[in-house]
């Protein structure tokens, strides 16, 4: 029952517990009943049968207080003068007042006299005569079944004169047969009540749970919002009376979804004040960049001769510059990409874009190894190729950097499907060591970093795979990973363009 409930509604639950209920008090009052009217009817039958036992104790015996009869005397019945048929059990099965149907029989020294029926005849077998000779004779009451007769009666026996068993009867099928019709009669009704308390029940839970329901739909609308970029929650929960147990949890969901409004609010200010910081942050530090790089060239180009340590110092000077330009450079990009700012959108071939990007880090890196798997023609996406540019020196930058000489890097184009229609697929993978598990779900966040277990030979910042997945974004595209031991798998997916120019004929 705990397993067929665990998968079942409320509304189903409340309608299982109230036909169960209902079922119960039925069946209880069904079993009182029928268990009330049983001892009545058989106390009732009862009576009847020890009436009808001292009417043929009477005809057989005599009236309490007289003699016994004797022969041609006592034996007389009144109308007869001339027959000694008094005390014969035979002729008493029809003594006046006995029911149709009133078994009598007397025994004699165990064994069966006479057996009769009122108005009928009846001829014991062998198993019915020893179920008789079993009676006791003390006035008790037993039910017994006699298949001679084909029909079950409540029996009683007494002992009469001269040593005889008086045995009475009284069938008991209008009692059963009473007792049948209440049943059958209570099964309809309960049955019937059942069915419908099962429908008026369904209709009234249904109109109960209404504001539950309304509860639900709130909270699924508020599920399906986007609250990474959401803000405002327009939805509540209507009518939250708070004197009913829904309405207090509604008027509690109201107040959680305004505290996590105000939340998101707080998240969204504090997080446009970081871009903005990063962005004038960024911008500001271009011009002192530019100014000293441009010194450490002025001094280069000093008269003279340099002292070696000057020389090496203005080299570190230049090479750290240049660094923290690109460092610039990437954060401004991010914090344009976080506002929302649009990139360009042109027909880019991703196959040349491949070939190119791949051509650069070939020889960047002459120590890994470099292959290409591009489809036979091109494969135009709508975008800003120098963007998608990055995105691709990013992913074979990182591959360069993060996996030991003689690594195979292979660069693959292809078409692939998706339930919103085609799309390109760029993949970049390598045989290197592989990224622990714990770092791939953030990979893409930024300044994260995988150095503890992949080798690196030039520093990071952090920023490449965040500027991946945040230019793939502003391209309606998505950028996952995959990666164990042995094996690193980037994928890049971008949405085809929908009509790709033609070339004009000739």
């Amino acid at each position: 029952m705990r397993g067929w409930l665990a998968g079942r509604t409320l509304r189903a639950r409340l309608i299982a517990g109230l036909v169960a209920l209902l079922f119960v008090a039925c069946a209880a009052v069904g079993v009182a009943t029928y268990l009330g009217l049983h001892g009545f009817l058989l106390g009732q039958l009862d009576d009847q049968l020890q009436a009808a036992s001292m009417r043929f104790t009477t005809c057989v015996d005599g009236p309490p207080g007289d003699h016994p009869p004797g022969p041609g005397v006592a034996g007389e019945l009144p109308g007869d003068p001339d027959e000694d048929h008094h005390g014969d059990p035979a002729l008493c099965a029809d003594t006046p007042g006995q029911a149709s149907g009133t078994f009598s029989a007397a025994l004699r020294s165990g064994a069966v006299t006479a057996a009769n029926v009122t108005y009928g005849k009846c001829k014991l077998s062998a198993a019915d005569r020893s179920a008789l000779a079993r009676l006791p004779t003390d006035r008790d009451f037993r039910t017994e079944r006699l298949a001679s007769l084909d029909a079950t009666y409540r029996l009683t026996a007494v002992r009469g004169t001269g040593g005889q068993v008086l045995i009475t009867g009284l069938p008991t099928a209008p009692m059963t047969d009473t007792l049948n019709n209440v049943e059958l009669t209570e099964a309809i009704v309960f049955a019937a009540a059942l069915v419908l308390t099962g429908l008026f029940g369904t209709g009234w839970v249904r109109l109960s749970l209404r504001p539950l329901r309304r509860v639900t739909a709130t909270a699924a609308q508020v599920a399906r919002l986007p609250l990474a970029s959401q803000v405002d929650l327009p939805h509540r929960v209507p009518d939250a009376d708070p004197r009913t147990e829904v309405g207090q949890l509604g008027a509690a969901f109201n107040q959680m979804l305004g505290h996590v409004e105000s939340a998101l609010a707080r998240r969204e200010a504090s997080e446009s004040r970081l871009r903005r910081f990063a962005a004038d942050a960024s911008h500001e530090l271009r011009t002192p960049l530019a100014a000293i790089r441009g010194y450490a060239e002025l001094a280069r180009r000093s008269r003279g001769t340099l002292p070696p340590e000057v020389e090496h110092a203005l080299g570190r000077v230049e090479a750290e510059a240049t660094r923290m330009s690109a460092l610039v450079e990437d954060l401004l990009l991010l914090a344009r990409l976080d506002a929302g700012r649009p990139l360009e959108s042109a027909p880019v071939d991703l196959t040349r874009l491949a070939i190119d990007a791949t051509s650069d880090a070939r020889v960047a890196g002459p120590d890994h190894r470099w292959r290409l798997e591009l489809p036979e023609g091109p494969v135009l996406v709508p975008g800003d190729d120098q963007r998608l540019h990055q995105v691709l020196a990013n992913l074979l930058s990182n591959a360069r950097t993060h996996t030991p000489a003689g690594t195979m890097v292979t660069v693959a184009v292809a078409l692939g499907r998706s339930p919103a229609g085609a799309l390109a697929e760029v993949t970049v993978t390598d045989d290197g060591p592989g990224i622990p598990d714990e770092l791939q779900p953030d990979l893409f966040e930024r300044f994260v970093r995988g150095d503890t277990s992949r080798s690196r030979a030039a520093g990071s910042t952090g920023l490449g795979l965040s500027i991946v997945a945040a230019v793939i974004a502003a391209h309606h595209g998505t950028a996952s990973v995959t990666s164990q031991p042995g094996r690193t798998r980037f994928l890049i997916t971008l949405p085809l363009l929908a009509d790709p120019p033609t070339a004009p004929s000739s």
